[in-house]
């Protein structure tokens, strides 16, 4: 990986930290591809005891996925102990039914603090782009999956802020966009990990501004700031600012600016304890 490329983790969390109370008010693409993640749930048969939330943000996952299997217990994990706080209910500690608190672990996708084979089920949504090193991050999947357990994620790909990234000058020597990995490389590290035959597909989903201001606003407001080695590390001058803007006007359309999210959904199983492979599916009642 190029290194300007390596995002700080510690500044990933401190994004995070101050975007939890302002999350779910923006985090408007993050809930539309989870309820399409969902919905995908009706087609795979499987009853896991226990899901791992990798990258629960606020908890609306949890709430989701406890709704589908009431049986299972769901732990959030997430790195920012900010958001693990926004995910709790609204109520003073000491009125909280201690059964009704949703387990919780501030930890990295990459290093998960977690018992191997301790999982049936691994849901991530829109958090492994957060991630330095992607086959560690799938080996650590694997590790705490059972035998046949099931990995479902969505992440972002290459095309992901096209617009952001043609709107600054070819002449800046900095990196102002997220690297996104491609969907095919994304499956062959399923592969080279130990999951069993991975389905992949993807689907491109535009929302659209009235500026640029309002690009800028949005992703500062779901924690989604620059914070690779390569970021410039001086305040961005007027000048440079407004060919920045000038460049994202000519991708006006319609009278709106455009904001491309390449959104990659995946899922893939563990193999069978004898290294057997096998996928349930179910037909979906008419």
């Amino acid at each position: 990986m190029n290194p300007d490329y390596v995002l700080e983790k510690r500044l990933v969390r401190r994004a995070f930290d101050r975007a939890a109370h302002s999350y779910d008010s923006s985090a408007v693409l993050q809930r539309e591809v989870s309820e399409r993640m969902l919905s995908r749930l009706e087609y795979v048969r499987i009853a896991p005891d226990a899901i791992l939330d990798a990258g629960s943000g606020t908890g609306r996952g949890r709430q989701a996925l406890g709704g589908i299997y009431p049986d299972a217990t769901v732990i959030e994990l997430d790195l920012s102990l900010a958001m693990l706080l926004q995910a709790r209910p609204e109520m003073p500690w000491w009125k909280r039914p201690f059964a009704h608190m949703p387990q919780q672990v501030c930890g990295d996708i990459e290093n998960l603090p977690l018992k191997s084979a301790s999982m049936g089920m691994v849901w991530s949504n829109l958090a492994l782009q957060w991630c330095n090193d992607l086959d560690g991050a799938l080996s650590e999947i694997r590790r705490v999956l059972k035998p046949e357990g099931l990995f479902m994620f969505s992440t972002f790909g290459p095309d992901t802020l096209k617009e952001l990234r043609r709107a600054f000058p070819a002449t800046d020597a900095h990196v102002h966009v997220n690297r996104f990995i491609d969907m095919h490389d994304i499956g062959d590290a399923l592969l080279h990990c130990g999951f069993a035959m991975p389905v992949m597909d993807m689907e491109c989903i535009t929302l659209t501004y009235e500026d640029v201001r309002g690009v800028m606003r949005d992703l500062k407001a779901i924690g989604a700031h620059n914070v690779m080695r390569g970021r410039p590390r001086g305040l961005f001058g007027r000048s440079a600012w407004a060919r920045v803007v000038e460049n994202y006007e000519s991708m006006r359309c319609a009278g709106r600016l455009p904001a491309t999210f390449e959104v990659i959904y995946g899922h893939a199983w563990t193999p069978l304890a004898d290294g057997g492979k096998i996928i349930r599916f179910s037909q979906k009642a008419k």
